[in-house]
């Protein structure tokens, strides 16, 4: 259950309110450990202050939206919370996107300012930003913009007015611009930290791009309940186990893709611990095989926890570590109190705090929201008798790939101009490492040499698709299912086929 302090805190009305009863309660504690860095939940606010007043110095003010893609440092949480200081609209884009996506989000959300990290991983985002047409690109890797707080207009006092414009590719070809408020992310953050049943001794971990949706969920928790967490810039096994053994990580996960390479490392050393310290993996945003929890909790000694959450709720359920065995393996969860789930001819829908405000497109949130304004999720599932929620399938033609939307629509667009492509269909299939793996199923033209999976990677490469986006697997056949009224693809028939095999 959470403390009477997590919860007094979780009645904050806005982020910046967060960071600062926070800051007054335990200043000197550590908030983010990196490498051989340590800032306290103090130095957090003072930093950002300073930050935002420099951020004003470039015009930055209440409203104004900036976007942001940066990878998880201690300088990007301290940019972000700036950004709450002042009261402006962040747009965070995930650091591996490129041109098509990029462009997007910054056209989109009409951003006048953008930061990026410069050269990052063998990549111009400097370059790319100037390409693509950003307004305002700054570079705010190991510097951010400072000044005097003194500058700055008094915060925002309600945490009710949409801030965030967060990017899912959803069942379309573009992205989706996702609003969310300060209170719907730290309702999402709640529920995620009180499910846990975590401590003020814990030590957590983001080892995930922090510009995703868990990023300012993760933040909550350790707001909430004062304890740090360790930042990975790049995760990577088994190079990252030294940052969880020295900073002696209680805390870890991410998604079933996380479970499954601390389960390989473990597998390496069976008698010894991966990390002596670890009590509890917790994730979610992607299917979660009952074998591998079962696996997990068998050979590693932890526990493992599973959530259900998505770009629009951060956070719908959540295992908590003292539910049964059974329900942790084979269900996602309970909802929190004011999360209200409502089961629709077998279509999870969804109705509380944490659920978006609706999204960038007028049209799209009007074909979201039920009369009752209930959010339509595509997913979905049915509800045991204790309230734990079974999630059973999806109705979004959408791969979760490693935690990640990717839509198969854009894919099969791009396929489609491809001259050793007639037809295609783009699938996800279960897979124990990245939860599903992408497989473009190609229907071949006469008279043209069969491509091969080599072939359409650098074709897609050169088109701008992110590199997470490529086909994994690649089938060729004479001709797709397709049913007899319309002639639409039946791409369960071939999720049926190919489930088993891999390429």
């Amino acid at each position: 259950m959470p403390t009477d302090t997590a919860h007094t805190l979780g009645t904050s009305r806005t982020f910046w309110e967060l960071v600062e009863r926070r800051a007054a309660l335990t200043p000197d504690r550590p908030v983010l450990l990196q490498d051989d860095r340590t800032l306290t939940f103090g130095e957090l606010r003072s930093g950002a202050e300073r930050t935002a007043a420099g951020l004003h110095d470039k015009g930055v003010r209440p409203g104004s939206v900036v976007a942001w893609q940066l990878p998880t440092r201690i300088e990007t949480v301290v940019l972000a919370m700036a950004l709450a200081r002042l009261g402006a609209v962040q747009s965070p884009v995930i650091p591996f996107y490129r041109d098509r996506e990029v462009a997007f989000a910054v056209r989109e959300s009409g951003a006048a300012h953008f930061a990026v990290p410069g050269r990052w991983r063998g990549f111009d985002h400097t370059a790319m930003a100037e390409r693509v047409g950003a307004r305002g690109v700054f570079e705010a890797y190991d510097s951010l913009p400072e000044g005097d707080p003194a500058v700055l207009p008094p915060p925002p006092a309600s945490g009710t007015d949409v801030r965030w414009i967060y990017w899912t590719s959803g069942t379309t070809s573009d992205p989706k611009g996702v609003l969310h408020t300060d209170r719907s992310l730290i309702a999402g953050g709640s529920c995620l930290a009180h499910a846990l049943h975590l401590r003020a001794d814990d030590v957590g971990s983001i080892a995930f791009p922090f510009a995703h949706i868990g990023g300012p969920d993760y933040l909550v928790m350790l707001l909430l309940y004062g304890f740090p967490a360790v930042l990975f810039e790049k995760f990577a096994l088994p190079e990252s186990l030294e940052g969880f053994r020295k900073h002696g990580v209680t805390v870890a996960g991410g998604s079933t893709a996380f479970y499954s390479m601390f389960l390989a490392e473990q597998r390496k050393q069976p008698d010894t611990r991966l990390v002596p310290t670890l009590r509890l993996l917790a994730g979610g945003g992607a299917p979660k095989p009952p074998e591998v929890h079962h696996a997990v909790v068998r050979e590693m000694g932890v526990r493992l926890t599973h959530g259900y959450g998505m770009t629009e709720v951060p956070m719908i359920t959540m295992g908590s570590p003292d539910d049964s065995e059974e329900n942790l393996a084979t269900t996602e969860g309970r909802p929190p109190e004011g999360m209200e789930i409502r089961i629709v001819e077998g279509e999870v829908r969804l109705r509380g705090e944490a659920v978006c405000r609706g999204y960038l497109d007028p049209a799209q949130t009007a074909e979201a929201f039920d009369d009752d304004g209930f959010l339509i999720t595509g997913d979905l599932g049915h509800l045991t008798g204790s309230g734990h929620l079974v999630l059973t399938g999806r109705l979004k033609d959408v791969i979760i790939r490693k935690g990640e939307n990717i839509s198969a629509k854009e894919i099969e667009d791009l396929l489609h101009r491809h001259p050793a492509v007639g037809d295609v269909a783009v699938i996800g299939l279960p897979d124990p490492e990245r939860g599903e793996r992408v497989c473009a199923v190609v229907e071949q033209p006469a008279g043209v040499p069969a491509p091969t999976l080599e072939d359409l990677s650098s074709y897609l490469r050169a088109e701008g698709l992110s590199v997470h986006k490529l086909p994994e697997q690649l089938e060729v056949v004479e001709a797709l299912p397709r049913n007899e009224t319309l002639r639409k693809v039946l791409k369960y028939r071939l999720r049926e086929r190919y489930s088993g095999t891999v390429k």
